[in-house]
């Protein structure tokens, strides 16, 4: 699976987690230079808080267009350490 923006690769894995539709790339195959930090949080009832981040891409930017669950509760911590796209991101074999 790839995580494709701006016609950039931001992420790529043969090892996503699917919840809830949307496929969780494991960290490490995240481009993290492409990810900046924001406030934004939510709360999930089943899976716990999440923390956004902004993508940027040569100059353009897409808010809170990726998330993580960095203490996800204990029945779902396979998706621990892992980053999920949305918000015009394509994620695609």
């Amino acid at each position: 699976m790839k995580a494709v923006w701006n016609d950039t690769v931001i992420a790529e894995s043969d090892e996503t987690h699917v919840v809830e539709g949307n496929h969780y790339f494991p960290r490490e195959s995240v481009d993290l230079r492409f990810l900046k930090q924001t406030s934004m949080k939510t709360l999930c009832p089943w899976k716990g808080i999440a923390s956004y981040y902004t993508i940027e891409v040569d100059g353009e930017e897409k808010r809170d267009a990726a998330w993580t669950y960095r203490h996800p509760f204990p029945w779902i911590r396979k998706i621990r350490g892992h980053v999920a796209f949305w918000n015009g991101v394509d994620v695609c074999p």
